[in-house]
């Protein structure tokens, strides 16, 4: 606490043991010693407390006699050994706030940002050394934490299970009331920035995000817009050490026009990262980076088979250095009880099989090729051979996605919207598919879901239905969840186990869903008594015991023990490591932020068109979904065969979907198994624009409703565009993105027709994503006629009105010219707003000549010096 005195509280709970006088004053004796000891390790430790500061229940405060100015703060992080990334980033984002908090004599310290850009993503800003990070959470304190080994925090998983739980209940019932919230909503994606030798043909992911991280965030302090005049950006760390994540600086609104935002804002990020770049370096927005895990593709080279992934492909290198991903890995592994296990189907070329015999008799590839194995997360089995196999999360986690968040009016909108969202996730996964190529080989998969649900997997064996218990778990289940020995059908990241919604306690008859969840859900027992206890309604009880049957994979020391009811660290540490198709987001604690749904199915598109055309029609269908009152529950078993179809090649055409025939019927009046309550298969392109006269389509209804509305012309001219190619996608006028890689890969002069991705191909395929995200090659088998407007880097950011006094050089040398040009101007018998087309700068050889044969009177020739040019 204050005054750098150590304080301790002991926290009971009503669900504890009952312990005989005896016992407990022999639990006594022992906290005694054990506090004692903690006593001189915090003494010792005390000694890396930043000057100014004081560490109050693992929380720095700067102390009110303290009087740090921005930079003072800096260099006190700096003197307590923390490193930062960027010495004077901290400085920026941090301002004295004027609160003050119980008995300690300092304010907080906060973000400096709006609460509403916190909508769809939780900023957090972090400054590492080693094992200890300082932390910037959500909520805006800044805190010192040590991420656990998993061995470390293993006695502390159920604490955190039992008290995610606690603080659900209590921001449950805090914001249960809130209505009338105003629609807030933005999308994230994932960048990659790949180095490239022009000279040798070779692409490889460029190891530096973290520097370019500091170097948007500095000239986003700096230079960027923070009062939503303009798009501004916000810029996150991702999993790997090349991917840097951007998102809107606030939220986008409840307007028309706000659907024509997004696509500036995506070209806003694009050029700002261009502008970060170095001259060997691109950044195509493609989901998967295609030769991840072959010879030679990092830069600066690493070396694999690092402690932390212990992969025999990737790097520990390649992970963000933030302990906190370095942790998650290694956790993930260590609760598995081995490294992960990726299998996705390789496809099969007229050569492949010629390929795979010859490899064979060099005693190349696995140890038994003709194996059977089952595909991860696909209901297929291949021989061993003809398989894609990886085993590090960064084959997952490495990937880009689009995203999109809603903040709904209240928490019944936003649990409905959850469930008739989630039925759409496999058509807009298969409609945005992205991923044909997995580790320098074409895949017989056109997506990423899979590859990504594997890479996470932590459940043991037992979990997974296997008989024998990893030996590295001997004498740890007990403190995993259902003693790592409950059944779990679906790996952390998959699609989703249950519907939510309960409008009206259920009396609407669409709302009744139960006949709708018939597939596995486990739950936590435990949980789901505590809540239902507290009055949590069943359906919602049984989602959220449904997320805690998974254990946290990262707990820092010291934020084991906070208050449940201000705090939320614990229920988000279990609620944001379950990815599945769609998030139910409560507001997190002590924030404005409402209640919110999440969109995660879609694939990182090649243009900012493509991902701004996902995005709005992903917004205009959730307007469409409460306006029209549309039901399209469905069995969440079709949910899931649909995700199945969805990784099938060119599934957007090809494949079918089960669907509602009747997605505008009251099911008042429409009994269980009555016609209008039937699915049937449809093509993406019928379940975007209609079947037969009963079924009439996603699109038409998105245009009624903006009509409806009030459209403006603008804005329907360009929705027109986004729909028209998405439209012609479906129908296979046009190329998704995996068919066009897949179709750039076939036609390429070094590719084999042996399902091998060369690295000749890998770098022309990259460099030629890049060029089309940048508007310099046309691609009209994707784009159709639409044509993107070339994009550089330069003018990535706003240019100020600055008032400081030019030098008397740079004075002298400006009147001299623009008079001169003034002179011209009128003597040639044109206004001087005529002659003003392009900086002096721009045209100097120009007017050094007309200066030379036009100037009268005396006046002196000044040239412009090279500051000027």
């Amino acid at each position: 606490g204050g005054g750098g005195q150590p304080h301790f509280e002991v926290q009971t709970t009503s669900q504890g043991c009952l312990l005989s006088p005896t016992a407990a004053m022999l639990a006594w004796h022992v906290l005694a010693v054990v506090v004692g000891v903690i006593c001189m390790q915090c003494s010792a430790a005390s000694a890396s407390i930043p000057t100014g500061f004081a560490l109050d229940a693992g929380r720095l405060r700067i102390r009110e006699s303290a009087n740090l100015g921005c930079e003072d703060l800096g260099l006190s992080l700096q003197s307590a050994n923390i490193r930062a990334a960027s010495p004077g980033r901290i400085s920026r984002l941090l301002h004295r706030s004027e609160e003050v908090c119980g008995e300690v004599e300092g304010p907080q310290i906060h973000l400096d940002f709006a609460e509403e850009q916190n909508v769809h993503k939780e900023q957090r800003v972090t400054l590492a050394q080693g094992g200890r990070c300082l932390q910037l959470r959500g909520g805006g304190l800044l805190v010192v934490g040590t991420p656990l080994s998993f061995g470390d925090s293993l006695q502390y998983l159920g604490y955190v299970r039992e008290h995610g739980i606690l603080q659900f209940i209590h921001m449950y019932n805090a914001n249960k009331d809130r209505s009338n919230e105003k629609l807030l909503w933005g999308e994230e994606l994932e960048y990659h920035v790949l180095k490239v030798d022009r000279k040798e043909r070779r692409v490889r992911l460029s190891l530096r995000a973290t520097e370019i991280l500091d170097l948007l965030n500095e000239r986003e302090d700096k230079n960027g817009r923070s009062d939503n005049r303009k798009e501004a950006c916000a810029w996150h760390p991702e999993y790997g050490s090349w991917m840097v994540e951007g998102t809107p600086r606030l939220p986008f609104g409840g307007f028309v026009r706000d659907l024509r935002r997004v696509e500036a804002s995506l070209r806003l990020r694009r050029r700002r990262l261009l502008a970060a770049l170095q001259e060997d370096e691109i950044l195509p927005t493609v989901t998967a980076f295609p030769i991840m895990g072959t010879e030679d593709f990092t830069w600066p080279p690493t070396q694999p088979r690092g402690p932390v992934a212990m992969s025999e492909g990737c790097s520990d290198e390649m992970i963000n250095p933030h302990p906190r991903f370095a942790t998650l890995t290694a956790n993930i592994r260590q609760r598995r009880g081995d490294t992960v296990r990726i299998k996705v189907p390789l496809y099969i070329d007229k050569n492949t099989i010629a390929r795979l015999e010859e490899e064979e008799k060099q005693g190349i590839g696995p140890a038994d090729p003709h194996e059977i194995v089952e595909m991860s997360g696909l209901n297929k089995e291949r021989a061993m051979r003809e398989t894609i196999t990886m085993d590090s999360m960064a084959y997952g986690m490495g990937m880009s996605c689009l995203q999109v968040t809603f903040q709904t009016r209240d928490v019944a909108e936003s649990r409905h919207l959850y469930d008739q969202l989630a039925v759409l996730t496999p058509i807009m996964l298969a409609l945005s598919a992205a991923t044909p190529i997995l580790k320098g080989r074409l895949a017989d998969t056109d997506v990423r879901w899979a590859t990504i649900a594997a890479s996470v997997d932590d459940r043991t064996p037992q979990e997974r239905g296997k008989a024998v218990c990893a030996p590295s778990h001997k004498g740890k289940l007990g403190f995993m969840a259902g003693s790592g020995q409950r059944p779990l059908n679906k790996s952390r990241y998959e699609s989703i186990s249950s519907y939510i919604c309960n409008c009206k306690g259920g009396q609407e008859n669409r709302t009744k869903t139960d006949k709708y969840n018939d597939i596995a859900c486990p739950i936590d027992e435990t949980a789901y008594s505590t809540l239902t206890g507290a009055g949590i309604d069943q359906k919602l009880a049984r989602h959220i015991a449904h997320l805690f049957v998974r254990d946290p994979l990262v707990i820092f020391s010291e934020r084991i023990h906070i208050p449940d009811t201000t705090e939320s660290d614990h229920f988000e540490n279990i609620q944001s490591t379950n990815w599945q198709t769609v998030r139910w987001k409560p507001p997190p604690a002590n924030s404005k932020t409402g209640w919110r749904v999440e969109f995660r199915s879609m694939e990182a598109q090649l243009t900012d068109f493509d991902n701004a055309a996902f995005t709005v029609l992903t917004v205009l269908i959730s307007r469409v979904l409460l306006a029209f009152k549309l039901n399209l529950y469905m069995p969440l078993s079709q949910v899931d065969s649909n995700m199945q179809v969805a990784h099938e090649r060119n599934a957007a055409v090809e494949g079918r979907f089960w669907f509602r025939k009747h997605m505008a019927e009251d099911e008042a009046v429409c009994p269980e198994g009555h016609p209008q309550d039937e699915c049937e298969l449809m093509s993406v392109y019928e379940i975007l624009t209609g079947k037969g006269d009963y079924f009439p389509g996603l699109l038409p209804l998105c245009f009624a409703y903006l009509d409806h509305v009030g459209c403006d012309t603008a804005t329907r001219d360009t929705i027109r565009q986004y729909a028209m190619v998405l439209e012609k996608r479906a129908k296979g006028e046009l190329m998704t993105a995996a068919t066009w890689i897949r179709d750039f890969v076939h036609k390429h002069p070094e590719y084999k027709s042996d399902s091998v991705v060369p690295h000749g191909v890998a770098f022309d395929l990259m460099q030629a994503c890049a060029d089309v995200g940048e508007g310099r090659r046309p691609a009209p088998e994707l784009l159709g006629k639409v044509i993107i407007e070339p994009l550089t880097p330069d003018k990535a950011y706003e240019v100020p009105l600055d008032a400081a006094p030019f030098d008397e050089e740079q004075r002298r040398i400006l009147m001299s010219k623009y008079t001169l040009r003034a002179k011209t101007s009128k003597e040639s018998g044109t206004t001087i707003s005529d002659g003003w087309t392009t900086p002096i700068a721009e045209t100097m050889e120009k007017l050094e000549h007309e200066s030379e044969t036009n100037l009268e009177g005396g006046v002196k020739r000044v040239s412009l010096d090279a500051s000027m040019r």
